[in-house]
């Protein structure tokens, strides 16, 4: 009972270490653009885990067969998802590529039953169907009139951002999904922290592969300097590097859709820090959609 009860907490500690990152990666992703920004996040974020996955020894816990399954989820949630979401963030600004992005928990629940057979019912699912709806309406309701702010601005084709978007979502699920089985694996007890340096040292190959290729996309915009490798590094620490470790701790005991729609709050999170740093109040549909996702989470967590 203590261990399901304790995942609810971590995925939403993960949803917490996101919202925090995501202020810092905006001004970086378009200073460097969407490949070099997740190329150099990936750097930053494999030598820490590494660092430690060293230094604790759990590197002894990786098999073939777990190395093959982080590897790949590594390319599909991270490689391929990751560089889309922050190239939808580009185009759309990241409050709209959170509304997009938020679609993760519905293809999370869905696939998880398709393929574990998990069921979501009674006051769970009124849970998790208020939880989703708070946090679609927060995001689409969070801007206010005549809002001027960089984070608010089109840049682009914004079908192409929105097809970025779903894709982002979509690989998240996928990957999730995929790594489910190895972490509950309690004879195979991988460390969470090498599984997901694993994760993130196949993405950054990925990525490097594509640099040495000389694909014009994968260059960056502008040169990196200190200000924005500091926003990089700070962002890999709590998005990858914390964040995506506390997914996998949660994913050893918990639920698929659960977990995924728990670590969806992100956007409604972001709400009090946005205030923070703009100085101006989010609107009210902001506040009525964090209110609607406060009592679904409740609803989640209370089910035990």
């Amino acid at each position: 009972m203590t261990a399901l009860f304790s995942y609810d907490y971590l995925a939403l500690a993960a949803a917490a270490c996101w919202a925090v990152a995501s202020l810092l990666s905006a001004h970086a992703a378009r200073h460097l653009g969407a490949f070099a920004f997740s190329r150099w996040r990936m750097f930053c974020v494999s030598v820490m885990l590494w660092g430690a996955a060293l230094l604790t020894g759990g590197w002894v816990s990786l098999n073939s067969h777990s190395l093959s399954i982080m590897a790949i989820s590594g390319l599909i949630g991270i490689f391929i998802g990751d560089t889309a979401l922050f190239a939808a963030m580009n185009r759309l600004g990241p409050r709209r590529a959170s509304v997009l992005f938020a679609t993760h928990a519905l293809f999370s629940a869905l696939l998880a039953y398709l393929i574990f057979g998990e069921i979501i019912a009674g006051w769970t699912l009124v849970g998790c169907l208020l939880l989703i709806g708070g946090v679609m309406t927060a995001i689409f309701m969070g801007k206010r009139a005549n809002e001027t702010h960089a984070w608010e601005q089109d840049n682009g084709s914004p079908w192409l951002g929105i097809a970025l978007g779903l894709l982002a979502a979509l690989c998240q699920s996928v990957s999730t999904l995929m790594v489910k089985p190895v972490m509950m694996d309690e004879l195979a007890a991988v460390d969470p922290v090498s599984a997901s340096a694993v994760r993130m040292s196949t993405a950054f190959l990925a990525h490097l592969f594509l640099l040495w290729c000389g694909w014009s996309v994968a260059k960056p915009a502008q040169r990196i300097n200190w200000p924005i490798f500091g926003m990089v590094a700070m962002n890999a620490f709590l998005a990858m590097g914390v964040g995506m470790t506390l997914i996998l701790l949660a994913l050893r005991h918990g639920e698929v859709g659960m977990v995924a729609m728990l670590s969806s709050v992100s956007p409604v999170l972001v709400l009090p820090l946005l205030w923070l740093l703009t100085k101006r109040r989010p609107a009210h549909g902001a506040w009525l959609g964090a209110a609607i996702t406060v009592i679904g989470a409740a609803l989640i967590v209370a089910r035990h």
